[in-house]
């Protein structure tokens, strides 16, 4: 668990929460995660992006939570069967907060296959919530949403809960549409921060991104 940093005092504490449960099923299965993107794996990119952000950080992921020992963080399972997609993700993330970081009534949650996200997200999305006086934000970059890219308030986690189970609602883009959402731009120059490692054809591109651009 990472602890608090008091230099994070220009927004409210929040928890960062990487999305690995996905299946990779256009890489072929495993981690997307531990692809190696520039001399680092895409989880070592991500959680050194959001370290100097968040108050503590988590990993959501299924199966063996032990693969991911290494990076001394705690891993959260969906607590909804089936795998139900991120939403089910992101509410594993809003629970573990409010049981576990009582400090924190805010979380941002990434996808564990981004290499190159922002080092002002945190701090963006919030601006972005305040000034569209919004409960909800999320990333956008070539005016497209990330809607996964998104900072989420602890206190709508039995309304999330609700969703899931009682209506089946599975989309993240479907519930965060019940409320009113900020949105957060960024440039796509020299590189889009939301690039994300589907394929083996990414994955290349990401490391030809990482070698040009070795400055993020």
């Amino acid at each position: 668990m990472d602890p608090p940093d008091e230099k994070r005092t220009a927004y409210p504490a929040t928890v960062g929460v990487v999305l690995a449960g996905g299946q990779a099923r256009r890489m072929g299965g495993g981690d997307k995660a531990r692809i190696r993107v520039g001399g680092a794996t895409i989880l070592e990119r991500v959680l050194a992006c959001l370290r100097p952000q968040c108050n503590r950080l988590v990993i959501n992921a299924g199966g063996d939570a032990m693969r991911f020992a290494d990076t001394g963080l705690v891993v959260v399972a969906d607590g909804v069967p089936d795998y139900p997609g991120p939403l089910a993700g992101i509410l594993a993330g809003l629970d573990w907060a409010a049981d576990h970081a009582s400090d924190a009534a805010w979380v941002l949650s990434v996808p564990g296959d981004c290499p190159f996200l922002p080092r002002d997200l945190v701090a963006r999305l919030h601006e972005a919530r305040i000034a569209a006086g919004a409960p909800l934000a999320c990333a956008s970059s070539a005016e497209r949403r990330h809607p996964v890219v998104a900072l989420w308030p602890v206190a709508l986690r039995e309304d999330l809960r609700r969703a899931l189970i009682v209506d089946g609602l599975h989309k993240v883009e479907r519930w965060a549409a019940r409320y009113n959402v900020g949105v957060a731009e960024w440039p796509t120059v020299p590189v889009d921060p939301f690039f994300n490692v589907n394929t083996p054809e990414d994955a290349a591109e990401a490391e030809r991104i990482a070698a040009n651009h070795p400055e993020i």
